[in-house]
């Protein structure tokens, strides 16, 4: 769907729903993209909307919304490290704002995942699956006072705490929506594909998502592009499961549509704007890198770094996790990007399940051979997260003498990420799930 303006709606009688998100970094840009499906349905284009960052804010934006007597949908997205403090955050909110017409409804990978255990943290609703349809429906039944639970994708809580779904929001076209929200000048990678076809255990997109890819087309890509040049945007960035993937049906790249993206949004902006592929926030992986896909990503994009999944140094933990690769290839990934002038960040997961002594030092030799090369080490604790094959897991732990070893990486300028805070985070949402 073109860039277009929806200003014309605004003739339209004034909408009783006000809409206030929970606006805080990780979820943000899954609010932009809710935000650009009701603002391009002439239906909900007017439908107020706050961006709230913290329990003060939502609560005065409630209170605005109560008093000029609208109903209020408080929408909620986040990531499973974040459900403790959303909860915390929603305990809050809760004693003033329960009634009067107000709707906490949570949506995203852990509310889909574990929409019971959400539900009873004290949310209304769970939007279950992608939420482009379902928000403009949602607020749709409450303009016309119909029961939300009709809401295809919609969960609940019954009267006796059962669990009641109305199946599963239906499944974004990319082309159909805005990659974020235009009229409120919210902004951000514009995401390119949807879904996977890897089944990586520790990873929640396929199940989230889809096992399969939806791409946006190159076309609808380069319009948003163009859309943003007169407000000054200077530097490009995509949002996808796997850069190389972009335009493939399956495992093999398709480098003709990586190139028709790369090259064409190159020609809509010029040589002066920055165009980032490979890097954050998406990912290469290290079977994609060969001589053709670098030599694309050095023609068109400006940076010389590129993020590739590595997981473990381990062969055995790496197919246990069914990664699809090897750690030859990581190897020759490396060196390949090194030899084309590319500084490569390789993500590891420390504490896998199943990893043992000998698969970790596997990991830190792989580790060792690749800062030799040239390479940096991004690196992440296991977490078990919902949704996923590995949800059952323990929490990666890592012990003294590990953790001693991966500071003095880090001490060297070889390692960096946020693999301590992350291994806290894991012991308290595998207590959280095994409690719930």
């Amino acid at each position: 769907m073109a860039p277009r303006d929806t200003g014309e709606a605004g003739a339209r009688e004034s909408s009783p729903v006000t809409v206030v998100w929970a606006y805080r970094r990780t979820g943000k840009f899954a609010f932009h993209v809710l935000t650009g499906a009701l603002e391009s349905d002439p239906r909900t284009a007017d439908v107020p909307i706050e961006f709230s960052n913290g329990v003060t804010a939502v609560g005065e934006a409630i209170d605005r919304a109560v008093a000029a007597g609208r109903r209020v949908l408080v929408g909620w997205s986040f990531y499973s490290p974040d459900f403790a403090l959303m909860t915390r955050e929603l305990a809050e909110l809760l004693p003033r704002h329960r009634a009067g017409g107000v709707l906490h409804v949570a949506g995203g990978v852990h509310a889909t995942a574990e929409p019971a255990a959400t539900l009873r943290a004290g949310f209304d609703l769970i939007a279950t699956g992608e939420g482009e349809h379902l928000i403009r429906d949602l607020v749709l039944a409450l303009q016309s006072d119909a029961d939300p639970h009709s809401v295809q994708g919609i969960a609940w809580l019954d009267a006796a705490g059962e669990l009641r779904r109305n199946g599963r929001a239906a499944r974004a076209n990319l082309d159909e929506f805005p990659p974020f929200g235009p009229r409120h000048r919210r902004f951000g990678p514009i995401e390119i594909t949807r879904g996977c076809v890897y089944a990586c255990r520790f990873c929640q997109t396929p199940y989230f998502a889809g096992a399969s890819f939806r791409h946006r087309s190159v076309a609808n890509v380069r319009e948003w592009v163009r859309f943003l040049l007169p407000g000054g945007f200077r530097d490009f960035r995509f949002l996808t499961p796997t850069s190389m993937s972009y335009g493939a049906t399956g495992p093999e790249p398709d480098l003709a549509a990586v190139e028709a993206l790369l090259g064409g949004v190159r020609d809509d902006i010029g040589p002066d704007r920055k165009l980032w592929f490979g890097t954050f926030p998406s990912e290469v992986r290290p079977e994609h890198v060969t001589p053709a896909a670098l030599e694309l990503i050095r023609r068109y994009a400006d940076n010389r770094t590129l993020i590739l999944g590595g997981q473990s140094g381990s062969d055995r933990v790496l197919r246990t996790s069914e990664r699809g690769h090897d750690v030859a290839t990581i190897e020759r990934a490396a060196a390949l990007c090194v030899e084309f002038g590319f500084v490569p960040h390789v993500d590891f997961l420390f504490g896998l399940p199943g990893e043992e002594a000998a698969d970790l030092e596997a990991t830190f030799g792989l580790m060792d051979r690749l800062v030799a090369a040239g390479a940096k080490v991004h690196g992440h604790t296991f977490m078990p997260l919902p949704g996923t094959p590995f949800r059952k897991a323990a929490p990666g732990v890592l012990d003294t003498a590990t953790r001693k070893r991966l500071l003095r990486l880090s001490s060297a300028g070889a390692l960096y990420g946020q693999w301590q805070q992350q291994e806290r985070t894991a012991s308290e949402l595998f207590r959280g799930q095994s409690s719930s």
